[in-house]
């Protein structure tokens, strides 16, 4: 792969801002009523979809030991997105509970605002809480807090990236397995693997689980926090709208969560030991447009492979080092909502990968059904 050196000036950074753009149409179509709600989501799932096939691929890759200083523009649309979350999430509300919008309209606004919190807010977290700086940590644990998913940090950092494409790792979507049942499972299994994670954590240093320095504590107080702050603006009636906007984005996670690990399996080595995550363990996609509005989110393999870059300098690769989807997360994420379409489109691209990385083994059951040895 080509390596540039990445340009630091704000023209440069621009593209990773175009889901800044995203907020004021939300809100255009909030005022608007009827069914403009259903803009945002045409943009999202279609309109980036367009954008990748107008501006391809983009297999470029930028200097990994960049300086911190030349990332100040790539990095500052992470932490002003919070606040415009925040803004948008909140104005909402008040608006709603004080509109004669019907129902319908107003589960289409909660559409919009979920798939704006859950498309660019939690993916924003997802980059934040990988960094060393408490601040950009802390604005992780809001965003999330604002999609009542806040134990996603526990559970990625402890558990997901340290246990994927093993049966320890929830998020690893099995061989077969359909979104629907994945989205079962996760919804149940990972808040208490989270829990797990941080009660052992806690452990190896002596301390209970009831220690105040235990993040579900702090993940309790953010999201009961914004629930009473929209309990007071809108009352019932702004709470249910808050949960519905929540699921809406918890649901995008786990639709992103599902497509990238599908069918990918570390192999067991004996004695419940796995070989160490490379980049074809996760699904890559080079496709531009997609890219800019996910923050290089489907360079996906090397945020595994050095989960410490920050998203301007993550590397993408060739087929021949990681597999490759076929479009990018908003079309397939769209495409595991229809369990035999993902299963022709993704089930023989699995199959080759086996071929290819794994030729020697014969009996890929234990792995389709979560089987092999629980890692030690």
């Amino acid at each position: 792969m080509t390596v540039q050196p990445l340009g630091s000036k704000f023209i440069h950074a621009l593209p990773f801002w175009s889901s800044i753009a995203l907020a004021p149409v939300t809100i255009f179509t909030m005022y608007q009523g009827g069914f403009w709600f259903v803009i945002p989501v045409l943009l999202i799932w279609y309109g980036v979809t367009m954008v990748d096939e107008i501006t391809g691929q983009y297999k470029k890759n930028a200097d990994p030991d960049t300086s911190e200083d030349a990332l100040f523009w790539y990095k500052a649309v992470t932490i002003v997105w919070p606040f415009v979350q925040f803004a948008v999430i909140f104005w909402a509300i008040y608006f709603i509970t004080r509109s004669d919008y019907a129902l319908w309209e107003k589960l289409g606004i909660a559409l919009n605002i979920g798939m704006l919190t859950g498309t660019i807010g939690i993916n924003y977290a997802h980059e934040l809480m990988h960094q060393k700086d408490k601040r950009e940590r802390f604005l992780a644990d809001f965003l999330l807090a604002m999609g009542l998913y806040s134990h996603f940090r526990s559970e990625h950092l402890q558990v997901h990236h340290r246990y994927v494409g093993t049966p320890k790792d929830p998020v690893t979507a099995r061989f077969g397995e359909s979104f629907y049942k994945y989205f079962r499972r996760v919804l149940t299994s990972c808040p208490q693997s989270a829990f797990r994670a941080e009660k052992e954590k806690l452990a190896k240093v002596g301390k209970p689980w009831t220690d105040r320095s235990n993040p579900f504590f702090t993940y309790a107080a953010l999201q009961i926090g914004l629930l009473v702050l929209t309990f007071l603006i809108g009352g019932w009636a702004g709470i249910l709208f808050f949960v519905a906007q929540a699921f809406v984005a918890i649901t995008h996670l786990e639709l992103v969560d599902y497509v990238e690990h599908y069918g990918l399996t570390r192999k067991h080595l004996g004695n419940g030991k796995y070989e160490h995550v490379q980049p074809h363990h996760s699904w890559n996609a080079e496709h531009r447009g997609s890219n800019w509005i996910l923050i290089n989110l489907q360079r996906h393999s090397d945020h595994h492979y050095k989960p410490n870059r920050r998203f301007p300098v993550l590397q993408t690769y060739g087929a021949e080092i990681a597999p490759q989807l076929p479009y990018g997360y908003p079309l397939m994420t769209l495409a595991a909502l229809f369990p035999r379409l993902w299963r022709k489109k993704m089930n023989p691209r699995v199959r080759r990968w086996r071929d290819m990385y794994y030729p020697e083994i014969t009996d890929w059951l234990p792995y389709n059904k979560g089987r092999t040895p629980m890692p030690r």
